[in-house]
């Protein structure tokens, strides 16, 4: 018999495998390391959060075959989430180096000269799972009692195996300095759980350093999105603090207050935190606190549309924060001064928020860095400048990524769903909104209102609810930012299901907020959907597309969409001409895309100006989508199999050759097809490619 030992998978092989089941690629390879049956085993089982119960079984019987010595002393290694340097191991496992020895020989360990560590992770988990609970408690108890004893010990540890041990005492003693740590050290995480922990204790400590760690930990809270949990957090300190008579303490925490508020979408509390923060600090004596309300104050009128109080306010703060040497707040002003001009027109204004932004990183303060990434992104969006937010949204994501600031992560995923969504990558745009589906009401409202339009201009069922939904929150922010593209969306909704009195009663209202506020991208489209629904309008003279569209210009507009990379709103302007063959185009665009309810209207229209082959919409095999190809990828192989080059493509879907060429790719493997001609045959057989007519 010949006994064969399978190598380890590849960081790729694992990423296959995973993907195939729809898992994180790196979860399973952390925990598995590549190990072929424990790779199989998570991926059957649906993922490494819980060690599947064959691993489990194949550890223990594994387990059985050792001596008690030895179990005993994997057991204790076991509820160590790490590796285990040696000085640790040695104090946990006196004389235990023939322990050692024979666990390294059983294929559960590896030993080096500084460090003890399981050979794979879901062996250490699969084993410390096993353990009896008052088994468990006994070997933490044990880890702690080392761990106190030697001077430099890692606190967040002790705090780890305190909880376990159920340690209260060491949990207070500890748990501060270790959230204090984790979060110099970027964990912001498992800063907010050390907390979570320690005000678990809080009777353990006076009204001045509960209402420090209160403010702890909302401040990790509000980082990590956590945004209930930050609010609660706040309140409570700023409890505290008025009982405690120091005007600076209530003021920082006031400020903090509002903008926790803010981020969870009540505008009137986070305006009422602001106001009391400001009056309380102008008594403080304090310039540099005084110039982060005065600046958190024009934040919020900049949001608010209030730009001419928001650069007062805002140029106040800065005048203060050069004033103090304070870069953090220095950036927090310019952001806000930057982003009231650029809002009301003033195309300085966009300097002055990128220099917010090189202020911030210059600083290394990844927060106000975010924020200026966030308004830089959202407000070229705004503008259809998608290539030039197409810069900024790669490092802002990596740089929240990296600072686990959560809510901001969540911001760009939110962000890059509209930028999918405007390119007409429908899938993409829907998989980036779901991960802000959920999360704080500022992200959720643009969100919610993405899948929305998404399944809007699918024609699937379900839009109406979530932009219920979003406008409730957009009601609470007060903010034309929120309401203005959900008023949009429920117009277009009422247009496309034929209801010009729904489209009236969706836009009216916000339309006269934005011609109040000049916000012309608002104003613009809001204004557009009100005059297809036979509203007269003053003139827009915004040269907005939309604005362009509104007066007619059909033409005008589709070049616009075209430019700007809007491959739906560019189909849906040329639909709009009185010329048959133009709106033949169209409709071949809107198929394409997938946008069933307007090539509807399209074809009604064709037939009432007496069109006799009207092309029919797309077979049923291909709205089921066989192949689970994205959207993007419906597109591009409809129109691979009528005989177009890449070239060809990225001109008819406006997007550069070398992403047609990653998207061919990507056709090629889902069809299992090793050529272009094979891929066009394969696409016909399940009915994906051009449409016939009728």
């Amino acid at each position: 018999m010949h006994r064969l030992r399978p190598a380890p998978l590849s960081r790729d092989a694992v990423a296959l495998l995973s993907a195939a089941a729809g898992l994180d690629p790196a979860q399973v390879y952390a925990a598995t390391s590549g190990h072929p049956f424990f790779v199989a085993e998570v991926v059957a089982a649906g993922g490494a959060g819980e060690v599947p119960p064959t691993v489990v079984d194949a550890v223990l019987a594994r387990l059985r075959r050792l001596d008690d010595t030895t179990r005993d002393a994997l057991e204790q290694l076991a509820v160590v989430p790490s590796a285990v340097e040696r000085r640790l191991a040695d104090a946990l496992l006196p004389d235990g180096d023939g322990a050692l020895a024979a666990a390294e020989q059983g294929g559960f360990l590896v030993v080096a000269p500084d460090r003890v560590a399981f050979r794979h992770e879901i062996i250490r988990r699969a084993l410390a799972d096993s353990l009896p609970a008052a088994r468990r408690i006994a070997l933490d108890r044990a880890v702690l009692a080392a761990l106190v004893a030697t001077p430099d010990a890692d606190r967040s540890r002790i705090v780890h195996h305190a909880a376990a041990a159920g340690d209260r005492d060491a949990v207070a003693r500890f748990g501060p300095d270790a959230a204090r740590d984790a979060a110099r050290a970027g964990a912001h995480r498992e800063a907010a759980a050390h907390l979570r922990l320690v005000l678990r204790e809080r009777g353990r400590y006076g009204p001045d350093r509960l209402a420090d760690l209160l403010e702890q930990f909302a401040v990790e809270s509000y980082t990590v999105a956590d945004w209930s949990a930050a609010v609660s957090a706040q309140r409570e300190a700023v409890e505290l603090r008025r009982s405690l008579g120091d005007l600076r303490a209530l003021g920082a925490d006031l400020r903090w207050l509002s903008r926790m508020h803010w981020w969870a979408g009540d505008a009137e509390a986070a305006q009422a935190a602001a106001r009391e923060a400001l009056q309380v600090l102008e008594r403080a004596g304090d310039d540099r606190l005084l110039a982060l309300a005065l600046s958190n104050t024009a934040q919020l009128r900049m949001l608010s549309d209030a730009y001419a109080q928001a650069i007062t306010y805002g140029e106040r703060a800065i005048g203060l924060a050069r004033g103090t040497g304070d870069a953090a707040i220095l950036s927090h002003a310019l952001n806000n001064v930057g982003s009231a001009r650029w809002r009301s027109g003033d195309p300085a204004g966009q300097r002055q928020l990128e220099e917010s932004l090189e202020v911030a990183l210059g600083a290394d303060e990844a927060e106000h860095a975010c924020r200026a990434y966030a308004n830089i992104v959202w407000f070229l969006l705004d503008q259809l400048r998608f290539a030039e937010a197409d810069r900024f949204l790669v490092p802002a994501m990596d740089l929240a990524d990296r600072a686990e600031h959560l809510g901001f992560l969540t911001y760009f995923h939110v962000e890059l769903a509209l930028r999918e969504f405007a390119a007409g990558d429908w899938a993409a745009a829907e998989r980036y909104a779901l991960l802000g589906a959920d999360g704080f009401p500022p992200a959720r409202c643009p969100a919610l209102t993405v899948l929305a339009r998404v399944r809007t201009r699918r024609g699937e069922p379900g839009g109406a609810e979530l932009l219920d939904q979003a406008w409730e929150i957009a009601l609470g922010t007060r903010e034309l930012q929120r309401t203005g593209p959900v008023a949009a969306a429920r117009a277009e909704a009422a247009w496309l299901r034929g209801d010009p009195a729904g489209v009236i009663a969706a836009a009216e209202w916000t339309y006269a907020q934005a011609r109040q506020l000049s916000a012309a991208p608002q104003r613009a489209e809001l204004g557009y959907w009100l005059a297809k629904a036979g509203r007269a309008l003053a003139p827009d003279d915004s040269c907005h597309p939309y604005a362009v569209q509104a007066a007619g210009q059909w033409d005008k507009a589709a070049t616009l969409w075209q430019q700007a990379g809007c491959p739906y709103e560019h189909a849906a302007a040329l639909a709009e001409s009185p010329d048959p063959a133009v709106k033949l185009g169209a409709l071949q665009l809107l198929d394409e895309l997938g946008a069933a309810p307007l090539s509807r209207l399209v074809r009604a229209e064709l037939r009432r100006l007496g069109v006799r082959r009207v092309p029919r919409g797309p077979y049923a095999a291909s709205r089921r989508n066989p192949a689970r190809l994205t959207d993007r990828q419906l597109q591009v192989v409809r129109l691979l199999v009528a005989g177009r080059t890449n070239a060809e493509i990225a001109d008819r879907l406006v997007l550069s050759v070398r992403t047609v060429d990653n998207h061919v790719r990507a056709v090629l493997e889902k069809l299992d097809a090793p050529t272009r001609r094979r891929a066009a045959e394969r696409a016909r057989d399940l009915g994906l490619g051009p449409d016939g007519e009728t």
